[in-house]
């Protein structure tokens, strides 16, 4: 990656939230709320992974909450019967499956991944209320909860390593392998890349299985965090993850972007919104400030690419 000013934009703006948020109300610093504050956007952060991937491949991904409620169901089922080992897979392997189905329809029928993962989001929720009766369940094994939602690490919350794994682990892949080359590729200009040799349709599918695979993962921690599955958990979420992608400066129009782009818009978003929550905002003022942020961002981003225009 080369270095530039503009690389420095994002983590002075998150430094200077940080000042400004202290000094406003000092109970941000505290390790409390710097705790709290990491698992809270860790189903963001994780979800930002699968996001990332299919932006940058020229797509989008609006099933993730879904693919994540639905997963976190069926896993939360299959441990009544098998344990949490066999519910951890359970989820993994729905959230793949979800994911599978997304990049397969996609690629089949060339439909647009907006259409085609707008259908699935009703899909998965459809299918994780009936799964569930329309309720939330809530025997979790104490077991699944202790460690992978309540659990720490040197002090650190479990689901924060996880989600800065899963971030690192999209990172690498991203910068040092074959795939993550062909993403940008495929990204930048399919035709190009199907030119070249490159497989388009199977590298489109695979990174929505990712896509799903971090659904799956997303689950897991906030199931754990919340001791509970629920039908419609984390709802907006992929709206979220969309956002802090563009916040973050990745380019809906493919071909750009990195981890740490996402990273930035992850940690800007959930700081924002912290923020809001420590200063006394209301719920409906959040929203209304995050959604001016996400279009400002957008807005920013077109006018640094050089690609605004009147008309």
């Amino acid at each position: 990656m080369k270095f530039s000013a503009q690389n420095l934009v994002l983590p002075a703006v998150i430094v200077v939230m940080v000042l400004v948020t202290g000094l406003i109300e000092p109970r941000f610093w505290s390790a409390e709320n710097l705790l709290n504050l990491s698992r809270q956007i860790a189903p963001l952060m994780i979800i930002s992974v699968g996001q990332t991937l299919c932006v940058i491949s020229g797509g989008l991904d609006l099933s993730l909450a879904a693919s994540l409620g639905l997963s976190g169901v069926y896993g939360i089922i299959a441990m009544r019967y098998g344990g949490v080992a066999t519910g951890m897979a359970v989820m993994l392997g729905t959230g793949l499956t979800f994911g599978l189905l997304n990049g397969l329809i996609i690629t089949r029928f060339q439909v647009s991944p907006f259409i085609v993962t707008l259908g699935m989001l009703s899909i998965g929720r459809g299918l994780a209320l009936m799964a569930s009766g329309g309720l939330p369940i809530y025997d979790v094994p104490n077991s699944f909860i202790d460690i992978l939602g309540y659990g720490s690490v040197l002090g650190v919350p479990v689901p924060a390593i996880i989600a800065v794994v899963t971030m690192l682990a999209g990172a690498a892949v991203l910068r040092f392998t074959i795939f993550g080359r062909y993403v940008y590729a495929i990204g930048s200009s399919p035709a190009a890349a199907y030119s070249s040799g490159i497989h388009v349709s199977r590298y489109v599918v695979l990174c929505y299985v990712l896509s799903g695979g971090t659904a799956a993962i997303a689950a897991i921690a906030l199931t754990a965090w919340v001791n509970a599955a629920q039908p419609m958990a984390a709802a907006g979420l992929e709206l979220q993850s969309l956002a802090a992608v563009v916040v973050g400066g990745i380019a809906l129009t493919g071909g750009s972007g990195s981890m740490i782009n996402a990273f930035y818009g992850v940690l800007i978003l959930g700081m924002l919104g912290n923020a809001l929550n420590m200063v006394g905002v209301s719920s409906f003022m959040q929203t209304l400030v995050i959604g001016v942020v996400i279009v400002g961002a957008v807005i920013l981003d077109r006018l640094r690419r050089g690609k605004a225009f009147v008309v």
